[in-house]
């Protein structure tokens, strides 16, 4: 139990961090976003939970291919803030997001990729 409460708060802590970084400098903020932190503490998790390196090398895979389509969601955003509203424009992110997932799911399955 001891070790999933350092886990929760690890990766609680790496939110917080970002959260605290964006108030101060937009960039800043944005750049550890950015990076894969929460991706990294799971293939952490992984390893040390000594699970199977094909379980930890399809995690990184399968991220990677679940990030792409996230990225429209980024450029929606800034664009739509100011029109709708913080919340309709996170609503309108949430579907772009999942429209696009769909999408690009449907598009690298003719590579061999199942997404979903």
């Amino acid at each position: 139990m001891a070790w999933i409460i350092t886990k929760y708060l690890a990766t609680a802590a790496v939110v917080v961090l970002v959260s605290e970084l964006a108030k101060r400098s937009d960039k800043l903020g944005g750049l550890v976003a950015a990076l894969p932190l929460v991706t990294i503490l799971a293939l952490v998790w992984l390893h040390i939970e000594n699970q199977p390196e094909s379980k930890v090398a399809n995690h990184a895979w399968y991220t990677f291919w679940y990030v792409v389509p996230t990225l429209p969601m980024f450029l929606a955003f800034p664009v739509l803030l100011p029109r709708l509203g913080f919340w309709l424009t996170l609503l309108a992110s949430l579907v772009i997001t999942v429209v696009c997932f769909g999408l690009f799911a449907l598009a690298v399955r003719r590579l061999g990729i199942e997404l979903l």
